[in-house]
């Protein structure tokens, strides 16, 4: 495999474009990575460009056959009808380099060489997942809530007292087992087995509306909009701050925008106080023990700083914690630079806690699933 490509981060971006297209996991991260992989080897080369996008790219065997199509296809020039996608996701950014030496890496024109505007090509994606959603411009801000609406939640699930046939030996279906004999006339016949079924574990997400959490409190409720499309499973959404309002009625517009616009008319104490331990105790005695957290998994999406008592905040902790299948704090606090749970609320919390996570950023939310 012989040639020259004069731009390779141009083909490497339509390459993951087109694979992406053709059913092959090849997003931006993606790309990011086999332009890396290009700028250790020789990126105007043919052959080296090939096998750095064939390990990036290619995950099983039977993304080989529309690996070698694609690049073939883009490397000449006839670059296949692509699925619409949003655009500047991968942009190259043409920066010199410094050698070793000090010295700038590039040519005597002062521009940077093709390994050093390879090692430059950034994913603005990759970029924004780690960045505090507090400090991103409106460009930015609008990509993540393009990602936000695009997530899906996956679940837990847990087992249900209802069985379903199965192809595998295991317990006896005794009604099935029964017609296969009459059906066949009293002769004998293979057992017919079942096993138990499941079915989605219900999901109730608590956020903080109050003025702590007023830099975070629409991306969490961007991603509480996302959780609940989960199909066949219930999930309940509900705003802390002054008083606890149940949202999850203003969340089942399939529109983000109408749903967030939805939850803002509903939800009447927006950057106010936090009374976390009076509200958990109304979600517990009005929702959660009529079922709303029986075996649920309760995510709490909250800075944790309490107004009131602490101590009420342990005791209705320790009631939640008796009634849930799993409890998890999110706090979009805990990435900043020496931050330690020593806020009452948030210490009176944790020994109830079963995961304690962060989510001030896009990959700190996509953790949550």
């Amino acid at each position: 495999m012989t040639g020259v490509v004069d731009d390779p981060v141009r083909v490497l971006v339509g390459i993951g474009r087109a694979l992406d297209s053709a059913g092959v996991p090849a997003g931006p991260d993606r790309v990011a990575e086999a332009v890396r992989a290009a700028a250790a080897l020789d990126p105007s080369r043919r052959a080296d460009l090939y096998w750095a996008g064939r390990l990036t790219f290619c995950a099983n065997p039977d993304d080989l056959r529309k690996y070698d199509a694609i690049f073939d296809a883009v490397t000449a020039g006839d670059l296949p009808r692509l699925r619409p996608r949003p655009q500047h996701l991968v942009r190259a950014v043409p920066v010199t380099l410094a050698t070793p030496d000090g010295d700038p890496a590039g040519d005597e024109d002062g521009e940077g060489t093709a390994d050093s505007v390879l090692r430059a090509a950034a994913s603005t994606v990759e970029t924004l997942r780690h960045k505090d959603v507090t400090t991103l411009g409106a460009a930015e801000r609008a990509a993540l809530d393009r990602a936000l609406a695009a997530l899906s939640l996956p679940g837990e699930h847990r087992p249900s007292r209802r069985r379903r046939p199965s192809p595998h030996p295991g317990p006896v279906d005794p009604r099935r087992t029964v017609r296969a004999l009459l059906r066949s006339g009293g002769e004998p016949v293979r057992p017919r087995w079942s096993r138990r079924s499941v079915r989605p574990r219900p999901v109730v997400l608590l956020v903080d509306v109050s003025g702590s959490m007023s830099g975070y409190a629409d991306v969490l409720l961007r991603f509480a909009h996302a959780a609940t499309r989960r199909r066949g499973a219930r999930t309940e959404v509900f705003t802390l701050g002054t008083r606890l309002t149940r949202v999850t009625r203003e969340m089942a517009s399939p529109d983000p925008e109408r749903a967030m616009a939805a939850v803002a008319a509903a939800v009447p104490d927006w950057s106010g106080g936090t009374r976390l331990g009076a509200l958990l105790h109304a979600f517990l005695d009005g929702w959660g023990q009529r079922g709303a957290a029986r075996g649920a998994v309760v995510v709490i999406m909250s800075d944790g700083w309490e107004r009131d008592d602490p101590a009420e905040l342990g005791l209705q902790m320790r009631r939640l914690a008796r009634l849930a299948h799993r409890v998890v704090w999110c706090n979009p606090r805990a990435a900043r630079p020496g931050f330690a749970p020593l806020a009452g609320g948030m210490a009176a919390a944790l020994p109830h806690v079963d995961a304690f996570i962060e989510g001030h950023s896009a990959q700190a939310v996509q953790g949550l699933l």
